[in-house]
């Protein structure tokens, strides 16, 4: 079970991730759009370079909301098929663990 809470904060701490890169592609679009008017041929080279790295940058988050999300629907699916394959192990490990919780939370009232 120790397996599953570590994928659980593994796949919390990619959610949080790519959360923090599409906020830094937003700020950084934001950045470009703000200093568009600013002249000079440095201005000019950094944001082509800035503009390249952004758009590679959104490649790679769109790649990986991708593989999460495939990710999700195989778990999902692998679930699933274990719930109908073990409905009465399914049901038992439910009760086990709604038990589990409900004894959690009387002690801490």
């Amino acid at each position: 079970m120790a397996n599953g809470l570590s994928n659980i904060d593994i796949s919390v701490s990619k959610e949080r991730l790519m959360q923090d890169l599409r906020l830094v592609v937003a700020d950084t679009e934001e950045l470009l759009l703000a200093t568009a008017g600013q002249a000079g041929e440095k201005a000019a080279a950094a944001r082509e370079r800035i503009q390249a790295h952004l758009s590679a940058a959104k490649d790679r988050l769109a790649d990986a909301e991708a593989v999460v999300l495939e990710k999700t629907k195989a778990a999902a699916r692998a679930t699933d098929e274990y719930v109908h394959e073990n409905p009465w192990r399914s049901v038992g490990i439910a009760a086990g663990v709604g038990l589990v919780i409900g004894m959690l939370i009387s002690r801490g009232r």
